[in-house]
């Protein structure tokens, strides 16, 4: 399954996951988005930037639980973490690490994380 951005050809596997990591763009993040029928907004960013950066430092994907203990006690709108994973669930009802993971460009994430 192969993704056309910018006159350009990005392959992907089957699920949907780029197979060159380099290849990753926010407007490739875009596209996948629109295939899956996820409409991005700044909640989506946040997390999908927050994906990138932990894979740069760890060269693995935050875990559901990593994402909720780190990101859930920051800021002012999520006191509580059960609120942030629900937020999160809101953003992304199937499967949110799987689903940020492909739109962050990672590889596609081991099972139950």
């Amino acid at each position: 399954m192969n993704l056309e951005v910018k006159q350009k050809t990005i392959e992907c596997n089957e699920q949907g996951f780029l197979c060159n990591l380099d290849d990753w763009d926010e407007e490739i993040s875009l596209e996948l988005a629109k295939r899956d029928g996820v409409e991005l907004y700044v909640d989506h960013w946040e997390l999908i930037w927050y994906f990138r950066d932990y894979y740069k430092e760890n060269l693995s994907s935050p875990t559901m639980h990593t994402v909720i203990r780190t990101l859930g006690r920051k800021g002012e709108r999520f006191h509580d973490q059960k609120a942030y994973e629900k937020h999160i669930y809101k953003l992304f009802p199937k499967d949110p690490v799987h689903e940020v993971c492909k739109l962050a460009g990672l590889p596609m994430p081991p099972p139950d994380t």
